[in-house]
Formats: C-alpha cells, sequence, structure tokens
C-alpha cells in the first residue's frame, strides 16, 4: 500500500492509497532538476535575453529603477532573484524600488516581508505594498480595446526602468501566472481589476489553466499591460520543491510564452476517465495560507471529478479565509450554488473577491467539497462546504460510499498540475 506525504502549510500529512478501495492515480507534474547553479545561470541568461537588449543596457546612472514582484501568496524565489538583479544594475540600491504586487490582496507586514527577502536585503532596498484602493497612489494610464479604464501604481508607471518578476505555473484564470500578470492585476487600481475579474471573464469556457491564446483574462491583461509594460521581464520556473529550473529574462511577451512553453511541457497530465474521488492539495506554504487561493487548487481537480463526486482538499489556510474582502461574506449568504451564480450574474457591478466565489460556486455546483485545514469547523459548514478533520477517514469513507470500481485521484502538487481527461482535446487546445 502507497503512502503519500501531502504538502500541507510548511509540513505534511499522510494519505495511505488503498488499492482494494480504488484504482488510484497519482497526478503530479514531471519532475525537473534544480539548476545547481543558479547564480551563474541567471547571468547567462541576462548576457542573452529573449527577444531583448541585456538590462543593465536599458538603465542609465541616473535613472529611478522599480522592480514589481508577487507579494507573500507566491513562491517566488525573491532572495535569490533580487541580489542578482541589482548586480545587473548601474545604479546604487537607492534608486530602487521593489513594488509587491498584492492587487487586491492585504499588504504583507514588516515581518512578512523580512521573511520573503532577508533581513539584510530588506533593509538594504526600499521595499512596498502597493495599494490597489487608493486613488492617489494610482495613475490613469488609456483604455483597453473595449473601454475599459486601466489604472496603474504610479511610482511603477514614472520610474525610468520598470522590471517585471515572476514564477510561471499553470493559472485557473490567466492560463499561466508570470509574464503581463504580474502587473495586471498585480500593481492595477481596484476598478481595473473589477473590470478583469467581472463575471463573464470568469464564466468564458477558455478562462481557465494552460491556455493563452483566445483567454479573455489573459488577452485583457495584455492589452492593460501594453499601456505601461514593463522594459524587463524576469520570470522563473520551478519545481515541486519551490526550486528553479529555468531562466526566463528578456521582452514580457516573449520571454513569458518561451517559460510557458516549458511549463506546459511537464504539467499536462492526462487522466482516462472521470474520478469519483480527487485528493488536491494547493502546493503547501505560500500557495495554501488561505482559502481563497486554494480556489485554485479546487478549480484544477474539477477538471476530472466526476459529477457528483467529491474533491478533498488539503490546505492549512493558516491566514484563513482570509478576513478581507467579500469572499467569505458571498459564500456565506446560504445561497445554494446554483442560485449564488445567478445572483453575481445579475449584479450590476462588480463586488471584491466576487471571481473567487464564483469559482468556488461553480466547483460545488458540480461536486462535493470537503475540506482538510486549520480553518474552524463551524466555519466550514457555513461556507457551504465539508470538514474532513480526519484526511484518511474521509476519503476512504467516500470510496467506500462509491463501492467496487471506484476510480480516485491524487494531486500532491495541486494547481502545478494541469489535469485534463483523454477523451477531452484539452491537451491541444491549451497552446499559445
Amino acid at each position: 500500500m502507497t503512502t503519500l506525504q501531502l504538502p500541507y502549510g510548511h509540513s505534511r500529512v499522510p494519505l495511505r492509497l488503498d488499492p482494494a478501495l480504488a484504482d488510484w492515480t497519482v497526478i503530479d507534474p514531471k519532475q525537473e532538476r534544480a539548476i545547481a547553479d543558479p547564480g551563474s545561470a541567471f547571468r547567462r541568461c541576462a548576457e542573452a535575453p529573449i527577444g531583448s537588449r541585456p538590462l543593465r543596457e536599458m538603465v542609465r546612472p541616473g535613472d529611478r529603477v522599480v522592480i514589481v514582484t508577487s507579494d507573500g501568496t507566491r513562491a517566488v524565489p525573491n532572495k535569490l532573484l533580487i541580489p542578482l538583479i541589482l548586480e545587473e544594475l548601474p545604479v546604487p540600491a537607492s534608486q530602487v524600488t521593489v513594488i509587491l504586487g498584492t492587487g487586491t490582496h492585504r499588504p504583507n507586514t514588516p515581518a512578512e516581508i523580512e521573511a520573503m527577502f532577508g533581513a539584510d536585503l530588506a533593509a538594504r532596498v526600499r521595499i512596498v505594498n502597493h495599494d490597489g484602493f487608493s486613488s492617489e497612489s494610482n495613475v490613469d494610464v488609456g483604455r483597453t480595446a473595449d473601454g475599459y479604464p486601466v489604472l496603474f501604481n504610479r511610482e511603477y508607471v514614472e520610474a525610468d526602468v520598470r522590471i517585471a518578476v515572476g514564477f510561471i505555473e499553470p493559472h485557473f484564470f490567466a492560463g499561466f501566472s508570470g509574464g503581463a500578470k504580474g502587473i495586471m492585476p498585480g500593481i492595477a487600481h481596484v476598478d481595473t481589476i473589477y473590470s478583469f475579474h467581472r463575471f463573464e471573464m470568469i464564466a468564458h469556457p477558455l478562462t481557465t489553466y494552460g491556455i493563452l491564446e483566445g483567454n479573455p483574462t489573459q488577452k485583457f491583461l495584455r492589452e492593460a499591460t501594453a499601456l505601461a509594460p514593463p522594459h524587463f521581464l524576469i520570470n522563473v520556473t520551478l519545481n515541486t520543491e519551490k526550486e528553479v529550473t529555468g531562466f526566463y529574462l528578456g521582452h514580457y511577451l516573449e520571454a513569458h510564452e518561451a517559460g510557458c512553453a516549458q511549463v506546459k511541457s511537464h504539467a499536462m497530465a492526462a487522466v482516462a476517465a472521470p474520478c469519483d474521488v480527487v485528493v488536491t492539495t494547493n502546493s503547501g506554504f505560500p500557495l495554501d495560507q488561505n482559502l481563497y487561493q486554494s480556489v485554485k487548487a479546487l478549480s484544477a481537480a474539477a477538471r476530472i471529478v466526476a459529477t457528483g463526486g467529491i474533491i478533498v482538499l488539503v490546505s492549512e489556510c493558516s491566514d484563513g479565509l482570509p478576513s478581507h474582502g467579500n469572499f467569505g461574506s458571498l459564500l456565506q449568504k446560504g445561497l445554494p450554488p446554483g442560485d449564488l451564480l445567478a445572483w453575481l450574474r445579475g449584479q450590476k457591478k462588480t463586488l471584491l473577491d466576487q471571481w473567487q466565489a464564483q469559482t468556488l460556486a461553480a466547483t460545488v455546483s458540480k461536486a462535493r467539497v470537503a475540506v482538510h485545514s486549520a480553518l474552524p469547523a463551524d466555519l466550514v459548514v457555513r461556507l457551504g462546504l465539508e470538514v474532513a478533520g480526519d484526511l484518511q477517514a474521509t476519503v476512504d469513507g467516500a470510496l467506500r460510499a462509491r463501492g467496487p470500481g471506484a476510480r480516485a485521484a491524487v494531486m500532491p502538487s495541486g494547481p502545478l498540475t494541469i489535469p485534463y481527461l483523454r477523451s477531452s482535446n484539452e491537451a491541444t487546445t491549451g497552446g499559445h
């Protein structure tokens, strides 16, 4: 009998896969080796970037440089990357500002920033949270093709040199993270973020993992970012241990697409038939800090769960739902999933976090969802979900209820894998 150790916060929880109860499939990305000497590899890529001049040739001595990177909910290796970037810049650290792309998330605390960057770097470089709710901190840069106003962080827009930093993974809306997505919605004003996440955009069939071309959210974020694009992109790919496996430096579109092609080559996973039970994680810390982020894992599992089946989520949620935004309040309205979707569709104005509630409601409309987490049991129930306090008992019980011939899948890395049904055409449509 196989026992897997599933990521859960900073630790792991065991799950036994009993072959007497189900035909099991383990879905994980093809493991890639970490780069042995990431510093040397970075410098080589910096000398020959994709579709761009080297970064050091773009920066003049008096330039003000802004580096945009992800907030603490993403596993961007900032401790590695930011010092390497500073080496490439012919300006002192005093002329560099790092902006954390919080989008609509809460700001990172000083302790979190120190953990993300290291005490020495946090003291040497100015690091600030983006404030997407401030009218003064954001500036209008134009309109998308459909006429939606785009407002970005003022410091970013007014910088002489703009650098976008991130990592590329499958993304349940934009197809893949990284690239222009680090700017939009990372450092956009909340009104622009609302336009990006409006109901019909999220409900579009091509708003999904692994698809760039034809994906309306990718189209929006590219149009928006083009109004004030980064001058240089630094993206990485990571393995399941969150070690760097590749650097993609250069033009913010060309370098990103090269990285997406690499991620897709090892992240797509075919499944023969829908599964009665799917166990998924949100890849541990920092991705599983809250239930809001963990909806990504649920939406990935929903691609292969049988209608009427069950998804069991393993996610610590140490930061709660979180407490800010409307995600929790929308789910606690007491409406059945179909009614909540209809209610959201009928709203004239996009509500903060409704996109995540919409995605979760769509998932629960298809299958039951049980959660193994640090969330209070009564809260989980109020959200319309089930409590999986004893993970093993929950999984085994669901399989016994299904009976002989049950099919089960485990996604130890959660949304870092893009599962698809072999009978569908998702493997071929999820291209650039």
